[in-house]
């Protein structure tokens, strides 16, 4: 042989390895997902797959739809924590906006529509309105039901504010490291930010899979039964779209599509290969009766548990008797077609064992016909003198956006609704994107198997596989766990004034509840929390109150949920879902929800609470059926109220105090018939008198209001309801709040009192806030939680303190201007008389506080999760 054929022949040979070696390196997956039910069946069959084939490296979080960016981020942690992978990268939010010329700043974070990001992470809620905030939906969803405590163990990993990745870090690092695969799983506002910021990385990406859309689907839900009387009014059924809230105006779009319609628009027309798993697809594999039993015998891993648990309780308290027809197998089914899809690439058209596929030509519909128009709904092009983006004036994207569930424009009177934002439209021409489309789940090959689907036999099997399984959940993991209640006996002390403290679990919310469970019990009796969650923390935050009442002994206080909605703020149709007019004043990210509801990275260090936040129900409530433990039902405010009521002495009142919004406490007074019957005082933290033009008040969000107060502001109609009710009222307004509002001060006393475990609490968490504020400016309003504290120390009445208090006639502006609306103004003439506390000694206050907390009586009775795994890690009997 001749030197140059073996040349030729050596260079073959390693050619040839290079390629098997190629071949075998297994795909690397990042998903990003909007952590839904369905999305973590995804992710853990996902996890269950062959390594060697299936190479999941991150995961990102859409927080712009059926969750929230705390609960989920530290969801994903256990999860992962569970399945040992907490190699895996997560990725959330971020702090980058959008400036008004269309230039995307880094580290945006994808809390709201690429049409409405500006700079800050505070914004409104145009396409996330048609999701339920409450009971099925984005409450229901952050707890997985309340599933996710009881069940997931709790790692070491957890969010904390400035140190967790942003989704945008966390997918330029994966994929600028390789060939990637991306599944989108939720609206699509994170990946189409990361390919209009980074197209220098679009080579890396292989291909994209995507969950969402209707093309041809007909929606099989909301018709009419067979022999139905002529009165069935059909619903929903037939339409392209599954945005069962909000059909009536828009009857073509898919929720995660809708989520974001313009970044999915960039998604599909990246040029980047394109696979869609439509409701065409999943409206083929519901979650039948049969798959149900056939999941319930078959059980043996710990995801498996946790998949099936979960599917059970969505079941359980689904709002009607068609679960069977109207769930479907939405995100795990994308994950089946896509696996199975990259493990045939050798086939040809996207054959798979799980979907018969299609190429279609298809576009996004990001704005309504007429195009060109300006009618003040489309932020891309109104009122500015260069388009957003650089888009074209009368192109597909400069029509009519739909502002919410009821704009005008889309509702037709007695017929569908017009609107099509988020359409995923098959059209001709050089207008839509070649896709590659499911468009049907294909029948189980075994004919005689109850799983009348191949999927269904594909997941049973994967999620019980032996290999990469849990390790543990949350109760196993320690070998003696138990189940403590901590109940005080105060039956031979004499017990004080009755209170009740409506909080909207905000930073200073959780201190003034450590100090009103510190103060003696002869002189403040904590009779129930009502928890307002329209303000600085989403409705399932209620768990840490669970959690701090159990370091302090206290489970036998109940804890009742309020108003998820201000007033006048509810779909008149539909009260699941609402405006936010209000509420979007407060960010969604760093310096608020997202820092609320994990209280700052701090709430996983509270031990845990074997009470917390469950989706159970009961027909005695009005729920379709009873759940297995109707016992867990988390009870609402009113129930609790009228509980307490019923509790009291014969002539006894009870005081409120309110920290956040008045809107709960508005619900309580609209229930009774004459609530200064059982009510004797109410303390209202919040309001702002201003004294000029230079004393403006907090609402740092909305320039516009220049003098309201945030907790005026969130919810005026609420606040003039209870300012008109004739009760007697002290406010605490901001004036005073911001002359004890010291972090340096405050620090100070704490250091050096007893080390009791709220006073070490208190002093990590000041000093927390101190630091952040002095670090970035997105924690620039910090002290506002420094004066919430203030009103459980007037409460109590302390005279060291030296509180003046002035009698004076004000009223609340609440026009839905908001501009104005949440401002207080003195009117002699028009006015409630109510006190108000002018000043106090803020030495003495400082002092007071801090002295307080170190006492060591009425302390926490068990200090922290650590103390907790100690006490679980050894028999009950060892000291």
């Amino acid at each position: 042989m001749s030197d140059v054929a073996i040349v030729w022949l050596v260079i073959l040979m390693v050619g040839t390895l290079s390629s098997q070696l190629t071949c075998a390196l297994p795909s690397r997956i990042l998903v990003d997902t909007d952590v839904d039910t369905d999305d973590f069946f995804a992710l853990l069959y996902l996890l269950k797959l062959n390594l060697s084939q299936f190479d999941l490296k991150a995961i990102t979080i859409n927080a712009n739809a059926w969750t929230d960016a705390g609960h989920a981020v530290n969801q994903l942690y256990d999860m992962l924590y569970m399945m040992d992978r907490d190699d895996i990268m997560v990725g959330v939010g971020g702090e980058g906006g959008i400036l008004p010329n269309g230039t995307i700043l880094p580290n945006v974070g994808g809390y709201l529509p690429l049409i409405e990001q500006g700079i800050s992470t505070a914004g409104g809620c145009r396409y996330r309105q048609a999701i339920p905030v409450g009971l099925g939906g984005r409450l229901d969803i952050d707890t997985n039901y309340g599933l996710r405590r009881s069940f997931l163990p709790q790692g070491n990993r957890q969010y904390t504010p400035l140190r967790q990745p942003s989704s945008q870090e966390v997918m330029i690092d994966t994929i600028s490291k390789g060939p990637t695969t991306v599944f989108v799983l939720g609206a699509h506002t994170n990946f189409a930010i990361f390919l209009m910021s980074n197209s220098h990385l679009k080579k890396n990406i292989e291909h994209i899979y995507v969950m969402g859309g209707g093309i041809r689907s007909k929606n099989p839900t909301g018709c009419c039964p067979k022999n139905s009387s002529s009165s069935c009014v059909p619903e929903q059924c037939g339409d392209h779209g599954n945005l069962f809230t909000v059909y009536h105006s828009n009857p073509f779009s898919e929720f995660n599509i809708f989520g974001d319609p313009f970044a999915a628009y960039q998604v599909f027309h990246s040029g980047i290969p394109l696979t869609l798993v439509p409701l065409d697809a999943t409206n083929t594999i519901p979650i039948n009766e049969k798959f149900f039993m056939a999941f319930e015998k078959s059980q043996h891993t710990y995801e498996s548990q946790y998949i099936f648990q979960s599917l059970k309780l969505a079941r359980d308290t689904w709002f009607n008797d068609r679960f069977y027809s109207s769930y479907f197998m939405w995100d795990s089914f994308t994950s089946g077609v896509a696996t199975s899809i990259m493990r045939n690439l050798h086939k040809r058209n996207g054959e798979n064992e799980f979907a018969e596929m299609k190429f279609m030509n298809v576009t996004v519909v990001t704005s309504n016909k007429p195009f060109g128009i300006s009618d003040g709904s489309n932020p891309l092009f109104d009122g500015l003198e260069n388009t957003k983006f650089g888009l074209e004036r009368n192109g597909v994207h400069s029509g009519h956006v739909q502002i919410g569930f009821s704009d005008s424009f889309c509702i037709v009177e007695n017929g569908k609704g017009r609107c099509q934002d988020g359409y995923t439209k098959e059209v001709s021409g050089p207008e839509g994107a070649r896709v590659l489309v499911a468009t049907k789940a294909k029948p189980n090959k075994d004919v005689d198997s109850p799983l009348d689907r191949e999927f269904f036999k594909s997941f049973l099997d994967v999620v019980n596989l032996p290999q990469q399984t849990g390790r543990f959940n949350f109760t196993t993991q320690f070998p003696y766990y138990r189940e403590n209640s901590y109940k005080p006996n105060f039956e031979a002390r004499k017990l004080g004034k009755p209170v009740v403290f409506d909080m909207d679990m905000s930073a200073g919310d959780f201190l003034a509840l450590i100090y009103l469970l510190k103060v003696p019990v002869e002189v403040i009796n904590l009779k129930g929390i009502l928890v307002t969650a329209t303000g600085w923390a989403n409705p399932a935050t209620i768990d840490i109150i669970y959690d701090v009442l159990h370091m302090m002994g206290r489970d036998d206080i109940p804890v009742g949920l309020g108003e998820i909605f201000a007033m006048d703020q509810p779909n008149p149709s539909f009260s699941a879902v609402g405006k936010c007019d209000y509420i979007k004043a407060i960010p969604h990210g760093s310096g608020g929800l997202l820092d609320s509801d994990t209280l700052y990275g701090f709430a996983r260090n509270f031990p845990r609470s074997p009470r917390r936040y469950t989706a159970e129900n009961s027909v005695k409530y009005e729920a379709p059926r009873d759940t297995d433990h109707p016992e867990l039902r988390q009870p609402l405010a009113l129930e609790v109220w009228k509980s307490i009521t019923k509790s009291m002495n014969p002539g006894s009142k009870i005081t409120v105090l309110t920290n956040g919004p008045l809107s709960t406490l508005a619900q309580i007074i609209a229930s009774e018939k004459d609530p200064s019957s059982v009510i004797e005082n109410v303390y209202v933290v919040g309001g702002h008198i201003s004294i000029g033009k230079e004393d403006k008040g907090n609402i740092f969000t909305v320039p516009s209001n220049k003098y309201a107060e945030l907790n005026m502001f969130l919810d005026p109609a609420a606040v003039k309801k209870v300012l008109y009710s004739a009760l007697q009222i002290t406010l605490i307004p901001l004036n005073v709040q911001r002359k004890v509002s010291s972090f340096r001060k405050m620090v100070q006393k704490l250091q050096v009192q007893r080390k009791t475990p709220e006073a070490v609490f208190a002093r990590c968490l000041l000093t927390r806030l101190y630091s952040l504020q002095k670090r970035h400016h997105r924690y620039h309003h910090m002290d506002i939680f420094l004066g919430e504290i203030l009103g459980a120390v007037i409460l109590v009445g302390d005279q060291h303190l030296n509180p003046t208090l002035r009698a004076k006639h004000i009223r609340v502006l609440a026009t839905g201007d908001l501009s104005k609306d949440g401002q207080i103004v003195i009117d002699e003439n028009n006015g409630r008389l109510v006190n108000i506390l002018e000043t106090i000694n803020p030495l003495a206050y400082h002092r007071h506080f801090a002295k307080l907390f170190g006492n060591k009586a009425q302390s926490a009775v068990i200090s922290s999760y650590n103390q907790q795994k100690l006490l679980w890690s050894r028999p009950p009997n060892r000291t």
